[in-house]
């Protein structure tokens, strides 16, 4: 089933019913069609359901692919010592790329509301807060929790921040940050946020579309989540696809799904892929290898690249080089300006990957671009310099041919009008607002 909202299709996979897309749905889903669903079920034995979440495999989707059930019972455990703990539910999207979150949000409210309070009841919350950037989605959500009666979440209490949107304010210590009253800016670690997060407690901050995974959980139990998915990279994910001369999409896949599947369903040719854009911005580029690849965390490990929060961005007519430095160029504007490693590490990256596009780089640039893509990584107090890092490393090692072109001044595709965007990919348009 396929629907259009404004310039975002959104389409399940075919033979595989839908765990958290529903195509055909104008505007946030009310309670009682969420309820008739078997929504809010009654939880009565947290500690069971966390041993089903574990059993499941749930990774989380916002980028890390961490284990859900091991986040969980860190902080569980912690608060069984007598010490208060918090859950966070992250649906500050800053990959422009990925709309995947943001819809959730905005249709599908009460789900993530759902998964929420199953996994404050895990760890025993005094306090839940949904974090988001997007105002059409805090308006869902308090228009969701005005529909709740009081004991919903039970001695919980849940609120909604708002923040303004930047790259750097999903960050985990930034979302804390934020929500302690200081600025949606990351904050080096240790401490991380399941040792001192929101109010100095104990924190779970996960992703809206891990938590969204709960109820199928709590009703379905973890064989029948694993049904679907790769014994490694378990359930669906949502991907939302840019590129390829199309309009944005989002798909609910199977983990493991063919890659050529998916451009059959994006309506792509395969022969004219030249690479791809992996996990937003922050894995890196991928070559014609990716043709022959699954849709899954162990598959695209061993490309050198990752899932990260499911965005792909497929490469046709775009030269792969002009869009990492169009990449690149955005860490630079986005970085927090905290770390001088990030902030000089992100400008020099970017000039060298705009003077490649424009036929004026030197072999002494692409030696220097080379050796800061290895010796930056891991310096900032935040993931942005390792994205940018990953994006300069993956077009250098995935892309030599390309590199060379570039070098020569020999490039037909930036010399016709190079790639050169501010936020490259960037979704936009939502539908259902």
């Amino acid at each position: 089933m396929t629907t259009t909202a404004t310039d975002l299709t959104v389409a399940v996979w075919p033979d595989c019913a839908p765990r958290l897309l529903r195509p055909a749905q104008v505007g946030p889903e009310e309670l009682a069609e969420y309820v008739q669903a078997g929504g809010y079920r009654p939880l009565t034995d947290p500690d069971a359901l966390l041993e089903q979440v574990d059993l499941s495999g749930l990774l989380g989707r916002g980028g890390a692919a961490f284990p859900m059930g091991t986040k969980l019972r860190t902080v569980r455990d912690t608060g069984r010592r007598g010490i208060e703990t918090v859950i966070v539910a992250n649906g500050e999207e800053g990959e422009p790329a990925s709309v995947k979150d943001r819809w959730l949000l905005r249709n599908r409210p009460h789900l993530v509301l759902d998964g929420l309070r199953l996994a404050a009841a895990i760890v025993n919350a005094s306090r839940a807060v949904i974090y988001v950037s997007d105002e059409p989605s805090a308006t869902a959500v308090n228009s969701a929790l005005s529909q709740l009666d009081s004991q919903a979440f039970g001695a919980t209490d849940v609120s909604v921040v708002l923040v303004e949107p930047t790259y750097v304010a999903g960050e985990e210590t930034a979302a804390v940050r934020r929500i302690n009253g200081g600025p949606a800016k990351p904050t080096d670690k240790p401490p991380r946020p399941f040792e001192e997060g929101v109010s100095g407690l104990p924190t779970t901050v996960s992703n809206v579309e891990t938590l969204a995974n709960l109820p199928y959980i709590h009703e379905q139990g973890s064989q029948s989540f694993r049904t679907v998915g790769t014994p490694m990279s378990p359930g669906t994910f949502l991907a939302t696809i840019t590129g390829g001369g199309k309009p944005a999409a989002l798909y609910e896949i199977p983990h493991g799904a063919l890659f050529s599947e998916l451009l059959t369903l994006h309506g792509v040719a395969a022969d004219s892929v030249r690479g791809v854009l992996m996990g937003g911005y922050f894995a890196g580029l991928v070559n014609t290898d990716i043709l022959d690849a699954t849709l899954d965390h162990e598959t695209l490990r061993r490309l050198g690249s990752g899932l990260g929060c499911g965005a792909i961005s497929i490469l046709t007519d775009d030269c792969p080089l002009a869009v990492a430095a169009s990449v690149l160029s955005y860490f630079d504007r986005e970085n927090a300006g905290q770390c001088g490693s990030c902030f000089n590490g992100t400008a020099a990256m970017a000039a060298v990957t705009s003077a490649l596009r424009d036929g004026v780089a030197t072999q002494e640039d692409v030696t220097r671009l080379e050796r800061w893509s290895v010796v930056l990584r891991g310096r900032g107090a935040c993931g942005t310099l390792d994205g940018a890092t990953n994006v300069a490393a993956s077009l250098l090692r995935q892309f030599p041919q390309l590199v060379a072109g570039h070098l020569a001044n020999d490039c037909p595709s930036c010399q016709a009008g190079a790639f050169n965007a501010v936020r490259p990919y960037e979704v936009e348009a939502m539908g259902h607002e």
